[in-house]
């Protein structure tokens, strides 16, 4: 930060991506700045944060976390994207499904194991034991753990390609105000069909009927799986094309940084 605060004069605009200290920082450059938030927005400290620095343009990573955003701060949203070829279109032929994410109560891997017995259907679950709550696996997803519920741990992005190309459809069962969600675009540059849970971004994200579908429970997340696999895994792959690439998101923040730079918020 201190090395940011002395070079401060050579940028045009500063793009931070985090929450606190940086805004102190910026002192009077914060109007020519920008903000990624990552995490959600709605609880108290960063109420506080945005109480103190209502000159901090913010970014929103999608309308929902956008909606708990200050007036004052709002700069716009940009969604999130990824390289087109970063990942390459799945055949959806590996006869499992998939969970990405940490194993947190946030991410509810418990509830996508016990959606995907209800489907008969073999799940393989990735990612971290979440540091911040290390008990929720140990207490909740390892007893429901068996030869048709593999936990498969962290992956490289190579190997989590790999699990998405070849599942038949993601579950994404978030129990949060999801800020964005990665791995469904993830999973639909693979072609996959996603079956997520209408909670923060998810209906931003997830168009209905077609790169997946929005569910409210888990009766309906177990219909949704029998008719992902209809779904046309190109389609999928070319929406993905059409609204998540890493050109579109950076071309939507090239359009920020442009209007702070002429000093319109």
């Amino acid at each position: 930060m201190e090395g940011l605060r002395r070079r401060l004069a050579e940028f045009d605009i500063v793009h931070c991506h985090g929450e606190f200290m940086h805004a102190l920082v910026l002192g009077e450059r914060r109007p020519q700045s920008l903000t990624t938030i990552h995490w959600r927005v709605d609880e108290l400290d960063r109420a506080l944060f945005f109480a103190a620095f209502p000159d901090l343009p913010v970014a929103a990573i999608s309308r929902s976390q956008e909606s708990g955003i200050p007036e004052a701060n709002r700069a716009g949203v940009v969604l999130h994207g990824i390289r087109e070829d970063r990942y390459a279109l799945g055949t959806g032929d590996g006869g499992y499904l998939a969970f990405v994410g940490r194993m947190t109560d946030q991410k509810r891997p418990d509830t996508a194991i016990r959606v995907a017995r209800a489907a008969n259907r073999p799940i393989r679950l990735a990612g971290t034991v979440d540091v911040g709550n290390p008990r929720y696996f140990d207490d909740e997803v390892r007893p429901l753990l068996g030869d048709d519920a593999t936990y498969v741990g962290p992956l490289g992005d190579a190997a989590k390609g790999e699990l998405l190309q070849g599942a038949e459809a993601l579950v994404f069962p978030v129990d949060w105000p999801e800020p964005f969600g990665l791995v469904m675009i993830e999973a639909m540059s693979c072609g996959t069909p996603v079956v997520a849970w209408a909670r923060g971004s998810v209906p931003e994200v997830v168009e209905d009927g077609v790169t997946g579908f929005v569910v409210e429970s888990e009766a309906e997340a177990v219909e949704a799986i029998a008719k992902a696999r209809r779904l046309d895994r190109r389609l999928i792959r070319r929406r993905f094309e059409e609204r998540f690439t890493a050109r579109r998101m950076a071309e939507d923040y090239v359009a920020i940084y442009r209007r702070l730079a002429a000093g319109a918020r």
